[in-house]
């Protein structure tokens, strides 16, 4: 684990409130997890108290790439030609929210690949970062990562908890747009001084500009009736399309834009005291969740199919990121996954092993055995493993709407002809 007028401002402190809880306990569990690391064992038998090292060289995926690379694969050496502009959650948080936390996560995080902590909220790669590697560019830097940041193929403004509705969350993607704002413009700034930038005029003309934003916001409303749940949705999709708009007057021409997932087989979702199981589907998810966030999606699609229409010199790609995450759990088998609504790290064991006030990164976190193949890490984000398999999907195009890949953007003259 809302602005322009869309929503009441009412319902902005509750919000603000939320995050700020959510980031507290994640910051103190951290510290609690630097000073005890080693848990008691567990006694489930899939669980045990200490991680072991994984080989160097892991496969995931189609891309193999060397964990003894650290985090970044090494630099190109020329300018890289691909360059992604990345605005989002904790889905593709590859060290914001750490760095402007000053958040020290160690290990368990970041164990199957990097075999170390990176700020992400995983156990290795996120999709954004199969993503690079498929279009064979260096992970992308955090826009807040004091040292060690190289902006030479893109930015990445995702922060984990951040939510598209203004006032949301610190973070915020509105928030998110205007540090892109202000690193353009300094971008320029030095190119009238004669001096080089990280990236050129071109290099954002012909930027990719990749969203995955509004699980926040969903998880944020469903407290509420579910009639006014779908009554906030128009709300958070008219601040992803007005960043949209907003980042094609400034130039940006090729979006790739990614829904929710299936929020309702999210562990941590799953482990929320309720009367009884109807609401549970034939996976055992839980229904009202997952309706929710493809209502979120289809409404997001159809923005995309709007903007597409009326900016016909660029692309603007949906992708179906409910199908792909749904498969997960409803084939789970078929990806080799025995347990796929249980986090891998947890408390509490089976069905879903979290618990909201022992969480992982906890002095008393049960972890699973490495790896063991599951869908969640956390109870809110996935695992390196699912996290592959993902980005398998999303790679091929099928999900896409239109059904492109993210790879015929990278070099095309015509973003929208497809």
């Amino acid at each position: 684990m809302s602005g322009g007028g869309v929503t009441g401002a009412g319902k902005v402190p509750s919000l603000r409130l939320q995050h700020y809880l959510v980031m507290a306990g994640v910051a103190a569990a951290a510290v609690v997890a630097c000073l005890r690391y080693a848990p008691a064992a567990a006694g489930y038998g899939f669980l045990l108290s200490a991680p072991a090292v994984m080989p160097a060289g892991t496969e995931r995926g189609a891309v193999r790439v060397a964990a003894d690379d650290a985090e970044r694969p090494p630099a190109p050496a020329r300018r890289s030609s691909v360059v992604i502009f990345n605005f989002g959650d904790s889905n593709s948080d590859t060290g914001g929210m750490a760095a402007v936390n000053g958040m020290n996560l160690v290990l368990p995080e970041g164990r199957t690949f990097f075999r170390r902590a990176t700020g992400r909220l995983s156990d290795g790669r996120l999709v954004i970062d199969f993503i690079c590697e498929s279009l064979h560019t260096p992970y992308l830097s955090p826009y807040l990562k004091a040292l060690g940041a190289d902006f030479s193929n893109g930015v990445n403004f995702a922060i984990g908890g951040s939510t598209a509705t203004p006032g949301g969350s610190p973070f915020s993607l509105d928030v998110q747009f205007h540090q892109f704002l202000y690193f353009r413009a300094r971008s320029m700034e030095l190119i009238n001084l004669g001096q080089r930038p990280p990236i050129d005029r071109q290099g954002f003309r012909n930027a990719i500009y990749t969203i995955d934003i509004g699980q926040n916001d969903l998880s944020a409303y469903m407290h509420l009736p579910f009639d006014q749940v779908l009554a906030k949705i128009p709300g958070v999709v008219a601040q992803i399309k007005y960043t949209i708009e907003a980042l094609y007057s400034h130039g940006a021409r090729k979006f790739w834009i990614h829904g929710t997932g299936a929020l309702g087989c999210l562990p941590q979702k799953l482990a929320i005291p309720r009367d009884d199981d109807k609401d549970l589907d034939a996976h055992g998810c839980l229904k009202t969740y997952n309706t929710a966030a493809q209502r979120f999606n289809a409404l997001l699609r159809a923005a995309c199919d709007t903007l597409r229409n009326r900016m016909v010199d660029a692309a603007i790609v949906f992708v179906d990121m409910f199908a792909i995450k749904y498969d997960l759990v409803a084939n789970h088998s078929a990806h080799g996954i025995e347990r796929p609504l249980m986090a891998c790290c947890g408390h509490g064991g089976p069905p879903y092993n979290y618990n909201h006030f022992k969480a992982c990164m906890s002095a008393e976190m049960q972890l699973c055995d490495v790896g063991a193949r599951f869908v969640s890490w956390d109870g809110v984000h996935l695992t390196e493993a699912a996290n592959a398999i993902v980005a398998a999907k999303v790679l091929t195009g099928d999900y896409s709407t239109p059904r492109v890949t993210i790879a015929s953007l990278v070099n095309s003259t015509l973003p929208n002809d497809g």
